[in-house]
């Protein structure tokens, strides 16, 4: 190569580098330009706060509290990104420990904001709210007489809760109602124990977690042990109906139980502390049964997780209604003082990577609830008869006993009166027992039978 052309070549690398830092200083300058202008534009918004502060710390008609008009500013910075993040005062912060800890008084309900309307996520089994009949998705319009419009989730809460024995009045409205309907309720001490359990019929088990709280995995793990007994179980209900949720590392505790390995679920965020991924672990004892899990419009966060992790990983069976959607995450962030921040800081991603924000679960065999009501007598029916309806026919085995004698299973201790009655008024518990049943049946069957059609 000549020297003439060592040069050129010399000189195009020298003009490519230059423009390479042109273009590099030039990115970083349009950048800095642009956080200066988002600076700017934060400073003068904040320069028009205090405007307004001293404005109405100076002109208004009452002298009013510093503390009270910042408090109030964060609350409706917060409320305006969506209905679950808040601020809370210390008081505030002090219930929402105990809630998930140790018992409250109040009527029993888990309550959102959906569309700007005071809205019931699930009533908790048990309280004064389920007994009275109240449901998820009734508006809340009034409570006490006083509208709810623009009233913030910890005002409702307050306006809610108070001393055992007190009386407070909700007025609901329902879709399909054409007026709104006032529900007395006499205030009474919240359940703090998520699990009940029993047996269905002899070898299918029962279980019910009516919210997530501190103690509510150790609680299934005695639950399990109980039913299991020595014999095993040849199938269990799981029900999260009107499960409102509760705490994350429960939900996913509650997972794993069932779970011997996989994605349980994963959360994505804007930093990177908020990007975490939940994965099962083998465990001692093995639950190698079949499942159902039972869910309904009132299962919500914590109860969305367990059953999209149980139904993505092909654990479980989901029947019922779709869920409620709550699949974003709150963390709770202390201030000084001994206030803090409730700030939605992720969503909630099923291990397939489903979002269950503003969607949920859609259940794998859809059942939706039917209203137990009084059987109608089939009139005219006309029944073949059998043989032994025929006079003279032989005796069968069963009628050759004295005494008959039904099966006897393990004595499970049950959490519920009568589980029977259980089954008799509940469609959706009846369609789950069917299932496991028939579950049970298939896993019996040869394959070269089902192949052959026969």
């Amino acid at each position: 190569m000549s020297k003439k052309s060592s040069r050129v070549s010399k000189g195009y690398y020298v003009i490519l580098f230059l423009f390479f830092m042109v273009s590099v200083v030039g990115f970083y300058l349009v950048k800095n330009q642009i956080a200066d202008a988002k600076e700017d534009n934060t400073y003068h918004q904040l320069k028009m706060f205090t405007q307004v502060l001293d404005l109405v710390e100076r002109d208004y008609v009452e002298p009013v509290d510093p503390k009270k008009l910042i408090y109030g500013a964060i609350q409706g910075m917060l409320s305006s990104l969506d209905p679950h993040s808040s601020f809370m005062k210390p008081e505030d912060f002090k219930e929402l420990q105990v809630e998930t800890k140790g018992k409250f008084t109040g009527i029993g309900i888990e309550i959102t904001l959906k569309d700007g309307v005071l809205t019931v996520v699930s009533p908790i089994e048990g309280t004064p709210a389920f007994k009275a009949g109240i449901q998820a998705n009734d508006k809340i319009l009034k409570i006490n007489g006083k509208s709810t419009k623009n009233m913030t989730l910890i005002q409702a809460v307050k306006l809610l809760r108070g001393p055992k024995g007190t009386e407070v009045t909700v007025s609901i409205y329902r879709e399909g109602w054409s007026q709104l309907k006032d529900i007395k309720l006499i205030r009474d001490v919240i359940p703090i124990k998520s699990v009940k359990y029993g047996m269905l019929e002899n070898g299918y088990g029962y279980v019910r977690i009516t919210n997530f709280q501190a103690k509510t995995a150790s609680e299934l793990d005695k639950a399990l042990k109980a039913l299991e007994g020595k014999q095993g179980l040849k199938g269990l209900v799981l029900d999260l109906r009107n499960n409102p949720g509760g705490l994350l590392d429960q939900a996913v505790k509650v997972s794993d139980e069932f779970l011997e390995s996989g994605l349980i679920v994963y959360t994505d965020g804007r930093i990177q502390d908020q990007k975490m991924r939940f994965m099962a672990k083998p465990n001692r004892v093995h639950h190698d049964y079949p499942l159902v899990v039972l869910v309904n419009g009132g299962s919500a966060s914590a109860s969305e997780i367990v059953a999209g992790a149980l139904q993505d990983n092909k654990r479980a069976i989901v029947v019922g209604t779709q869920t409620f959607g709550k699949g974003s995450v709150q963390t709770i962030i202390p201030l000084e003082g001994g206030a803090a921040v409730r700030l939605t800081t992720a969503r909630y991603y099923t291990p397939s990577g489903h979002s269950i924000q503003a969607k949920g679960i859609t259940p794998d065999i859809i059942v939706p609830f039917e209203l137990p009501g009084k059987k109608k007598e089939a009139k005219n029916v006309f029944h073949f008869l059998k043989e032994k309806d025929l006079e003279g026919h032989l005796k069968g085995e069963a009628d050759d006993k004295s005494t008959k004698k039904k099966k006897k299973g393990a004595r499970v201790r049950s959490e519920y009166k009568d589980m029977e009655k259980q089954l008799a008024k509940d469609n959706q518990l009846r369609e789950a027992l069917r299932i496991l049943k028939a579950w049970g049946i298939f896993t019996r069957m040869r394959p070269e039978c089902v192949k052959q059609g026969s």
